[in-house]
């Protein structure tokens, strides 16, 4: 070697340490921020479903108009999605995934700007301090009371259509934000770590993917147990507690943490180069020949990415093909009817619980991250273990699927019956069809105290019932705690007749008698939700097989498209139209119907977890037709290696077929 090529070998050493030695310039390093900015995505949007009831409460929202809202991100994500797959290698991935993260951030920024927006969150006082105006009990004299509690502005209105649009605007910028973070990531990790440790590294992002919706309710239920005008007001101000049933928690503060998390998250990733080393191997062999996770578009001859406009002809012919697929439709079909369940359950659990079991938002947020979500992890890495210790087969794979949702199923069916029974309120008016035996009519024995029409203050009659509010009770004097700053009890109710135990009321709520029912619910729950989980990794793989090698990753995103069409977009609508049907009686905001205050308990647990059931029944269905399916082909396939002539003519024409669609589309 002469001097001059020592020295540029000498010089193309040292460029290339410093290259390594770039923090940026590792893989592992990029797995630990992708991880991380996995999480505080996932953060923020689970942390909406958290605050779901509480958002319906403060703006005055229905269930079907809140799973609207919690669906509408998958709007942007779906309609890009699918260009993510030709995009692969040829742009900046970390730097898409960065600014992906950015509107991600800003997504989370705007759903909490209502909160600035509406100003104080206001609520009828006369049960809440013992210095407010007390004008809600009953006071004959109409001159005493103070219309302007029914008067509603054209702005309010105008503030709550603004509020609503702002909410639905965040959740559009979350779901295009979110497209490129998991594809261009997984593949930048395809493609620059080695074999051997690729699956590891995706292994540990998926795992995130299971945490993160865990964290974010943990996360809410810390959140909701602040008053949502905690920055606005002083401790001392604050006399709701979060049992009241007006208590809105700080619904928005979660947002402004889990979107500071995301752009911290987002920083390094302008950093990262577009191609970095390959991760070191021993066996540098063991590279050859690795298929990308974006590579499902390749000329056959030239293995280069296709055109864009080869890629739009394309995609259509390979779709139908994959369609076309017994066992991917099947399996995709299976799982589309266990996501619309977990849909009702991300959503709208933490209401439910909230609802039947009389408990607060932060209690229901906690259940769910800590109990019910890492039981599904556990379902998930059960079945996944199961799998790689006896090394089933496709047949074998369907078989536990079927297993497991039939024993959720059966584990399942004594939620129907775990629950409480509506407490009985009395109201000016409900929903007689709905309330039969539950409502109470009150119009007679308040017509003089000239009640406001959207009071809300519910307390506890001697009687056992709920009365909407001290007014609508017929209460005319009420006892103070001047010390404590707070109403003790109410006296000489027109509308409550006790024997024995006078006319009096205490503010708040009467509860349920049922919370000893809370705890098996929830275990049985947790075990139900682990069991159905461990089909998830066997009916993945389940679809890996049953496609093409070369299309493997297209048909991924296929998968995730059709999820996204027919489950996640309208899931939560269907769980929030279900809900809204149990309603007895909806509250008024400007003439306008608002959120519902009493829903029927018992009509509500048997529609909410009998849809999940339906639900898992379908899924159910379709993997037992995947597992004849499947055996089926075995059979056929033994009976070809019983006669070698045969097998030899059916593989020769698989071959066939396989090449000529390759071709069609390489002539497109």
């Amino acid at each position: 070697m002469t001097a001059t090529s020592q020295r540029v070998y000498g010089e193309e050493q040292t460029e290339n340490n410093k290259f390594c030695k770039n923090p940026f310039n590792s893989i592992k390093v990029f797995v630990v921020c992708h991880g991380l900015l996995q999480l505080s995505q996932l953060l923020l949007s689970g942390y909406l479903k958290s605050s779901i009831s509480t958002i319906e409460k403060r703006f005055g929202l229905s269930s079907q108009t809140s799973g609207i809202l919690a669906s509408f991100n998958e709007i942007g994500n779906t309609v890009l999605i699918v260009f993510v797959s030709y995009f692969g290698s040829r742009v900046h991935r970390p730097r898409f995934i960065g600014c992906g993260a950015l509107i991600v951030c800003a997504a989370g920024f705007t759903m909490c700007l209502p909160h600035f927006i509406m100003g104080r969150y206001e609520y009828d006082k006369s049960t809440a301090s013992a210095y407010s105006n007390t004008t809600d009990i009953c006071q004959p004299d109409p001159l005493s009371q103070n219309p302007s509690s029914d008067q509603c502005m054209a702005k309010t209105l105008k503030g709550n259509k603004d509020v609503l649009s702002i909410l639905f605007i965040g959740q559009i910028l979350l779901g295009i934000g979110g497209v490129p973070i998991q594809p261009f990531g997984i593949s930048y990790i395809d493609d620059f770590a080695n074999k051997r440790n690729s699956p590891l590294y995706i292994g540990i992002l998926f795992a995130v993917t299971i945490v993160g919706p865990g964290v974010a309710f943990i996360l809410g239920s810390a959140m909701l147990r602040y008053y949502v005008d905690i920055d606005k007001l002083s401790a001392g101000d604050i006399s709701l507690t979060p049992s009241d049933p007006r208590w809105i928690g700080a619904w928005w503060l979660g947002f402004i943490v889990a979107a500071s998390i995301v752009a911290l998250s987002a920083i390094p990733y302008f950093f990262f180069p577009r191609e970095m080393p390959r991760e070191q191997v021993t066996n540098e062999s063991a590279e050859e020949g690795k298929p990308g996770l974006m590579a499902a578009f390749k000329n056959p001859d030239t293995s280069e990415p296709v055109s864009m406009a080869k890629f739009i002809r394309v995609f259509p012919k390979v779709l139908l093909r994959t369609l076309k697929n017994p066992i991917y439709i099947l399996v995709v079909l299976a799982q589309a009817n266990l996501s619309v369940m977990i849909c009702g359950l991300a959503t709208f659990m933490a209401k439910f619980l909230e609802r039947q079991f009389s408990i607060t938002a932060s209690l229901a947020n906690l259940m769910i991250g800590s109990v019910i979500i890492p039981g599904a992890m556990a379902g998930i890495i059960l079945g996944g273990f199961i799998m790689k210790r006896f090394q089933l087969s496709p047949r074998q794979c369907g078989a536990m699927c079927i297993f497991g949702l039939l024993s959720c199923i059966l584990i399942a069916l004594p939620l129907l019956f775990l629950g409480c029974s509506t407490q009985q309120f009395a109201s000016p008016q409900a929903d007689q069809h709905l309330s039969v035996g539950i409502w109470h009519n009150v119009t007679e024995c308040s017509s003089k105290c000239g009640c406001s029409k959207s009071a809300f203050n519910p307390v506890c009659g001697a009687d056992g019932i709920e009365y909407i509010s001290p007014c609508y009770a017929g209460c005319e004097e009420v006892y103070l705690d001047y010390k404590q700053n707070k109403v003790l009890n109410y006296t000489r109710c027109r509308c409550i007749t006790s024997p024995g135990s006078g006319s009096s009321a205490r503010p708040g709520s009467c509860g349920t008698s049922c919370y000893h029912l809370f705890l098996p619910f929830m275990v049985l729950s947790c075990l139900a939700g682990t069991l159905a989980s461990t089909s998830q990794t066997p009916s993945f793989m389940l679809i890996l097989r049953s496609v093409n090698p070369a299309e493997k990753s297209l048909a991924i995103g296929i998968q995730f498209m059709l999820m996204r069409i027919l489950a996640w977009l309208p899931g939560p609508v269907m769980f929030g139209s279900m809900i809204d049907s149990t309603c007895i009686l909806w509250g008024k905001k400007c003439g306008a119907k608002a959120a519902c205050q009493y829903y029927n308990n018992s009509l509500l647990r048997l529609r909410y977890i009998g849809l999940q059931i339906l639900f898992e029944i379908g899924a159910l269905i379709f993997f037992i037709a995947v597992y004849f399916v499947l055996r089926y082909k075995e059979q056929v396939k033994i009976e070809d290696e019983k006669n070698p002539e045969i097998h030899k003519l059916n593989e020769k024409q698989e071959n066939l077929r396989f090449i000529l669609n390759r071709e069609t589309e390489a002539a497109a």
